[in-house]
């Protein structure tokens, strides 16, 4: 199993980017302290996806942070992503593991207690525990899991998990505090007037959080 820095975690969106473009968001996070960045897009064509991605993979790697593709195999090969992110009716862990090699990140999204209990018996990097919080960016959402529902998952999950729906600078610290390994965001730093300033702050919160929980384990 691969350990990755979920810490900050950034999942694009280009009809929230409010005409701005998508590499430079994403390159200013970086620099604010984004760990890992994940393009997810539903609406454009396969080439326009893929131009997407060959340019943002261009940015981060000099600062060697992941890339991971959200559902699109085909273009997690294309361009040679770190990473793929799966949802639970995408294509199946083993079959996308297959294909990918045991060397790629694969993350799987649960949205229940169910779903997180099966996904202990696959081998998947991490967990995106989707979402916490009721959200305006995506609209196929489960019932929100709430902070109950994130604390239960990370009492028995073994894999680590990043946490996605609804967050902001005040609710982080108490998410971390329930249990995830890091924070999920789009519209928190996809519509900030500045996505570096916007990212520094939200990193500042997880990494106190999480030095506070391991003083506390």
């Amino acid at each position: 199993m691969i350990r990755e820095d979920l810490s900050l975690y950034l999942v694009t969106d280009k009809e929230l980017a409010n005409g701005k473009a998508l590499e430079d968001i994403v390159e200013k996070a970086i620099k604010g302290g984004v760990s890992m960045v994940q393009i997810r897009d539903k609406n454009s064509s396969t080439r326009e996806f893929y131009n997407q991605a060959c340019a943002i993979k261009k940015i981060l790697e000099p600062y060697k942070v992941p890339l991971i593709i959200n559902d699109r195999l085909d273009i997690a090969l294309a361009v040679d992503a770190d990473g793929l992110h799966i949802g639970q009716s995408d294509l199946p862990f083993d079959v996308a593991r297959k294909i990918l090699g045991a060397k790629k990140i694969i993350g799987l999204s649960v949205e229940n207690i169910e779903q997180a209990k099966q996904a202990n018996q696959l081998d998947v990097d991490y967990i995106g525990l989707s979402p916490v919080f009721s959200t305006q960016t995506k609209n196929d959402i489960a019932k929100p899991l709430e902070l109950g529902g994130v604390e239960e998952i990370m009492s028995f999950s073994k894999h680590p998990a990043v946490a996605i729906g609804g967050i902001n600078s005040a609710n982080t610290a108490d998410i971390i505090k329930a249990g995830a390994d890091g924070i999920a965001v789009v519209s928190a730093i996809v519509c900030a007037e500045d996505p570096r300033n916007a990212a520094k702050e939200l990193k500042e919160i997880v990494n106190k959080s999480l030095s506070l929980k391991a003083i506390d384990s």
